[in-house]
């Protein structure tokens, strides 16, 4: 049975993906799905560098402004929402292109992996939301640390329900629940993709990663985030553990002034970034696209990809390659 096509094109953050991906998306008839974990989230638009609707040139975007910052937002959700917008992409003869930074997410969908959580609600999960309600998050998660320190990485303490679900697997199975997804890792794709990392100069990522943030203080990241602190939002939530979110929210409560949450957001960001391309050079089949390799010339950029998206199998039956998609 012939595997549908699919375009992944992430790289570290700033690297400039946005740009080419609108780019890419009208040069083979796709359309673009966020794998971005905090551009799912409405009234979050300076801190998570979202895509403004008119730069979108008329290329259909899914998963952004899609979720309440109030919601939970993780892995397995965004692979449920990834694969339903994937369907209707499919159906209307276009090719999905998955774009975004979260290198967790694009391998959630590229292998499909089966992230198992047992619903048992038995005496196990009982026992542990008594736990955390008497000893709080961090303890809890400190239980998760001691039997499975790969999923106690993965998962925020604040995000208790998760911490929950990898204890109650591993004390229902016995088998850590990041040894778990490590397996599902490991199966071939169910697609025909092409696994694109566009990547520069560290030192250039760095200037521009430096630049950004001075720019989002520009735009007024700082009222935007006391207006989502007035709407309720607090550290407790996914969506305020976001790079930029929680340093400025820190300052508005008070913690540290304006210039070290500033400092706060460059440093952590650049080493956000730094371990964005540690975990893509982990990843298999993947295409590196240095910029400068390219002369920083994205027309080069471009003509390289559609080279190996031409010879994805099915994509024949999705696009002509005329230049003019039909949205």
């Amino acid at each position: 049975m012939m595997k549908q096509p699919l375009v992944v094109l992430t790289g570290p953050t700033a690297v400039g993906k946005t740009r080419l991906s609108i780019n890419l998306a009208k040069a083979v008839g796709g359309e673009i799905i966020s794998a971005d974990s905090m551009q799912v989230y409405r009234y979050m638009d300076i801190g998570s560098a979202k895509i403004r609707k008119e730069e979108m040139e008329g290329v259909p975007h899914h998963l952004i402004d899609v979720l309440d910052p109030r919601e939970e937002f993780h892995v397995q959700k965004f692979q449920q929402m990834a694969k339903a917008s994937m369907e209707g992409i499919y159906e209307r003869g276009h090719i999905p292109i998955l774009t975004g930074g979260t290198g967790f997410y694009i391998q959630a969908v590229l292998y499909d992996i089966d992230f198992t959580e047992e619903e048992t609600g038995g005496s196990c999960r009982k026992e542990l939301e008594q736990y955390v309600k008497e000893h709080g998050p961090l303890a809890l998660h400190r239980r998760l640390e001691a039997v499975d320190p790969k999923s106690a990485c993965a998962i925020h303490p604040n995000n208790v329900k998760r911490v929950v679900r990898a204890l109650e697997y591993y004390e229902q199975t016995g088998e850590q629940m990041s040894l778990h997804n490590e397996k599902e890792r490991e199966k071939a794709s169910p697609y025909s993709f092409a696994y694109f990392v566009l990547n520069e100069d560290r030192r250039k990522l760095y200037e521009k990663i430096d630049r950004r943030v001075d720019l989002m203080m520009e735009k007024g990241l700082v009222n935007e985030v006391q207006k989502l602190k007035d709407m309720g939002c607090d550290s407790h939530m996914v969506s305020m553990q976001g790079l930029g979110y929680k340093e400025v929210l820190a300052y508005l409560n008070g913690e540290y002034s304006l210039n070290e949450a500033v400092y706060r957001i460059k440093r952590d960001t650049r080493h956000f970034a730094k371990r964005q391309i540690t975990w893509f050079k982990r990843e298999r089949n993947v295409i590196w696209v240095t910029k400068e390799a390219f002369q920083n010339d994205e027309t080069k950029i471009l003509a390289f990809m559609l080279d190996h998206i031409e010879k994805l199998e099915g994509v024949s039956c999705f696009r002509n390659y005329s230049g003019d998609p039909d949205f």
